[in-house]
């Protein structure tokens, strides 16, 4: 089973999550910063230029034998899928069209959604603003294991298990700790997803619809690409919660290597955060950081000090309602 994690519960912290206060020092210092937020206004060719290489990959993909489509579903479809889902990300905080346009945001968010063949984009986009919000809240934050992941996958072995399943525990914890309603759009969302499915299946076949399904499932998992789910949040030095990564696959995820960079500042789209650590590089030269995304991989792993556990968490608060803070959904907007 491979040598158990050394930790048998997550970091406990009093103190308050550190982007705001540091957002509110860069400001200040470089008031510069705010010319840089606003919108991808490319980000429609760019969702454009992704669905029609998959749907030209599912053409070519119909009549392939088994193992050919598995290849091409990790080293292919799958990157470019998981480039789709960093790309919701991005419009989740509608960094395609701006703020003051939030269903063209939805919208493109539900047209890219339908080359993962599953419908997520709108329900993504409601519990990861509260991961913003409220970063490391025991009950809010959805992004954080559940004690079950923690005392279940806690070996070399289990921990490699867990990698596997990644996508289903992203997928599926927040439907059981924390279920919401579910909204017009996400039905929509779900609507739109079959009717693509379905067409799939009706003009390529099952093998077309197995190498998108197949490509999002390996793209989550143990992947190169799917290392930044590690990476952003897991501590692998003690008291730092948020890490960026600055490497070459910055280039097809959006820039969400800049982790640190996007949580100081989600108001400002993916293609221009180098420019943050370039306007003030005395804030982030001296964080940790990654160079490498499945280095991670193997040393989470590998690492006993690294598992589920290895996540920093705060007791929960009394959250106000603020009306101001509600988008056209109902969801709160990250600040």
């Amino acid at each position: 089973m491979g040598s158990s994690v050394s930790r048998d519960d997550f970091e406990w912290t009093y103190s308050e999550e550190p982007h705001a206060s540091r957002r509110k020092l860069i400001l200040a210092k470089y008031p510069q910063m705010k010319e840089l937020f606003g919108h991808d206004s490319n980000m429609v060719y760019k969702v454009g230029f992704m669905l029609t290489l998959q749907l030209i990959a599912c053409y070519f993909v119909q009549d392939a034998p088994w193992p050919v489509i598995i290849l091409l579903a990790y080293c292919f479809g799958g990157i470019i899928n998981h480039s789709m889902m960093l790309a919701i990300h991005e419009i989740s905080h509608n960094l395609a069209f701006g703020h003051s346009r939030p269903l063209h945001n939805r919208i493109l968010g539900i047209v890219g959604n339908v080359i993962i063949a599953v419908p997520m984009s709108i329900s993504f986009k409601k519990y990861h603003l509260e991961h913003h919000k409220y970063q490391g809240n025991e009950e809010m934050d959805m992004d954080l294991p559940s004690k079950m992941e923690g005392v279940l996958f806690h070996t070399t072995f289990t921990k490699c298990i867990w990698l596997f399943l990644q996508p289903f525990f992203y997928a599926l914890r927040p439907l059981f700790l924390r279920p919401k309603p579910a909204t017009g759009l996400e039905i929509i969302n779900t609507i739109v997803q079959i009717a693509f499915d379905v067409s799939i299946l009706y003009f390529f076949g099952g093998k077309s619809l197995a190498y998108l399904m197949i490509g999002s499932l390996l793209a989550m998992g143990i992947h190169p690409v799917a290392g930044h789910f590690i990476s952003e949040h897991y501590m692998f030095k003690k008291g730092y919660e948020t890490y960026s990564y600055y490497g070459p696959l910055n280039a097809i995820t959006f820039n969400v290597g800049y982790h640190n960079e996007h949580h100081d500042f989600p108001n400002i789209p993916g293609c221009r955060l180098p420019k943050v650590r370039e306007i003030a590089p005395e804030f982030y030269n001296n964080l940790p950081c990654h160079t490498s995304w499945s280095r991670v991989l193997y040393d989470f792993v590998t690492d006993p000090d690294i598992g589920p556990y290895a996540r920093v968490k705060r007791r929960s608060k009394p959250i106000p309602i603020n009306p101001a803070n509600l988008d056209v959904d109902g969801d709160t907007k990250a600040e």
